[in-house]
């Protein structure tokens, strides 16, 4: 096997960790002597060992001229684990095959640099585009100061959210709706606009078992504009965390939100980029927006929607004054249409569930 190989073993390791190590990047470890993996391990849960360490656990002995084969590379300071370099330099290893680099300011080359120091042979860029992709998230969090935005909606055959008189359940089916909650159970956050929280009511948090969830997240519940104070959110806000963007001045409203748990931030509802400066400042890295189109337009608009999770549902209901899913302006020529890279086609029931990232 050569170094792509190995480093491809290294990011399927990586994948495990979806929905667990959020902030922290996905990172995958193999460890090979003689052409044969003596070891492997992956980034598990934020807070816990990364995936160096525990490549190196798993290896149980001796790792004299063993190469190291790691997604990222290497951190070189201490957070709540100590530096991977110095785990690295107490065993042995004299070549570490990196895919990319980490640019958190806190590594950023500092952990090459380390190791190239003490005299291991480093070889960078092994499947980096590969890297990248799989940390997307991640790395927009650090270079674009906000979130991953998903954007997740259920609609008819005729392209419709709901009915005219605002119906909208059920379009999706039941299979459909669980893999909703599995998308939710890996979000940070979850937002709706007014209208969907008057007129749906929801609760908007995760209902699976433990083995069904595919996250161990409990998504704050984030709605744009002002909640009636005896919707399920904001009753349930101390028990679910609930966050209104409001900028109302109506002290009545702000102590009974507060009064009920929920956070206010005191925003415009439709100006994107410090909404999503303050979801980055709280390190959320994943944030589902469900609805209406209304906030589906705004976030396009804005061209801050990087992956759709579109549930297509065998029904029609027709009718001029029937809502369809994304609002706002829109594009003025169909050739500046964004569109889905490498696009996901299931057949979930009844349903049609497309899932890509969007490419502009």
């Amino acid at each position: 096997m050569n170094d792509n190989e190995f480093m491809r073993q290294a990011l399927e390791l990586a994948k495990k960790g979806e929905g667990f190590v959020e902030p922290n990047p996905m990172v995958g470890c193999v460890l090979v002597r003689d052409n044969q993996i003596i070891g492997q391990g992956y980034h598990t849960q934020c807070g816990h060992a990364h995936a160096e360490v525990e490549a190196i656990r798993s290896a149980n002995g001796d790792l004299t001229d063993a190469i190291c084969y790691v997604t990222l590379e290497p951190c070189s300071y201490y957070g709540k684990t100590p530096p991977c370099t110095q785990a690295i330099l107490q065993t042995g290893i004299r070549r570490v095959v990196i895919a990319m680099r980490d640019p958190n300011p806190k590594v950023n080359g500092r952990g090459i640099q380390i190791l190239r120091e003490a005299g291991l042979d480093i070889t960078e860029h092994v499947l980096v585009k590969e890297a990248q992709w799989l940390n997307a998230p991640y790395l927009t969090l650090l270079e674009k100061n906000r979130p991953w935005i998903h954007a997740k909606w259920a609609m008819t055959l005729d392209g419709r959210l709901a009915a005219k008189n605002n119906d909208s359940r059920w379009i999706s089916g039941e299979e459909s709706r669980k893999i909703v909650h599995q998308l939710r159970s890996r979000m940070e956050a979850i937002v709706i606009g007014v209208g969907t929280a008057l007129h749906d009511d929801p609760m908007l948090t995760v209902r699976l078992d433990e083995s069904d969830r595919l996250g161990n997240k409990t998504p704050c519940r984030v709605v744009l504009g002002e909640p009636s104070p005896e919707s399920q959110l904001v009753r349930s806000a101390h028990k679910v965390p609930v966050l209104i963007v409001s900028e109302t001045e109506d002290p009545h409203k702000l102590r009974q939100w507060e009064a009920s748990g929920c956070e206010v931030l005191r925003l415009p509802c439709r100006e994107i980029d410090p909404l999503l400066e303050n979801f980055a400042s709280r390190q959320w890295t994943h944030v589902l927006v469900e609805g209406g189109r209304h906030v589906f337009g705004t976030f396009f608009d804005a061209q801050c929607i990087d992956e759709v999770h579109a549930f297509i549902s065998p029904k029609l209901i027709g009718g001029d004054s029937a809502f369809p899913v994304i609002g706002g302006k829109g594009l003025a020529e169909m050739s500046l249409a964004a569109s889905l890279e490498s696009p996901v086609m299931k057949l979930i029931g009844q349903d049609v569930y497309m899932h890509g990232r969007l490419r502009w």
